[in-house]
């Protein structure tokens, strides 16, 4: 009856590790993500199963081209997933077309080149045709792949790091389409 006793409590000592180790990396570490809408397309489809990085923000600060998921500003229980386009300190126009970054090393402006976005994609400001943002420390531009079809900066503003819960890393689901996802070199046009 005593062995039974010890056998219980040391199932019950590696379920409270297991648990305690999934909470620790549930909540530092690493967060599953589902997609759910089309304002990723084509860069993630809805269903897409994803990781998201919660530890690299804490380290660094985000950079251009990474794909976050982040709370609403308007609502915190909802998460969404976006791209960094403009960093602290940038000025963000939104002409002819193009997302043009004004910052330190490119005081005259750059086009930035979006590789990621489907041929002929065109850029169009919105929330009353604002087209420019300044963007103050820790606040960030962010826009979906999907311009036509994306709720996000242009509509309801700037994002405060605070809000930013990670980075993605992988793509998990579906099989087909694991990938692991890196920020994208912008070369000036």
């Amino acid at each position: 009856m005593r062995q039974f006793f010890t056998s219980v409590l040391e199932v019950i000592e590696v379920a409270l590790i297991a648990l305690g180790a999934v909470f620790f990396i549930r909540s530092f570490l690493v967060q599953p993500f589902l997609v759910s809408g089309a304002s990723m397309v084509p860069t993630f489809l809805n269903d897409d199963y994803l990781l998201v990085d919660e530890l690299t923000y804490r380290l660094r600060s985000p950079a251009r081209g990474e794909v976050v998921v982040f709370r609403y500003p308007k609502d915190e229980s909802t998460y969404f997933i976006k791209r960094i386009i403009g960093l602290p300190g940038d000025r963000i126009e939104i002409k002819s077309g193009n997302v043009v970054v004004f910052d330190a090393a490119s005081p005259a402006g750059t086009a930035l080149d979006e590789e990621y976005l489907p041929p002929g994609t065109v850029t169009v400001p919105r929330s009353g045709d604002a087209s420019a943002f300044t963007l103050r420390a820790s606040e960030y531009l962010v826009l979906g792949d999907n311009r036509s079809y994306s709720f996000d900066s242009r509509d309801w503003g700037v994002l405060a790091k605070h809000e930013i819960i990670g980075l993605v890393r992988l793509r998990l689901w579906p099989l087909s389409g694991f990938t692991v996802f890196a920020a994208p070199q912008y070369e000036a046009r």
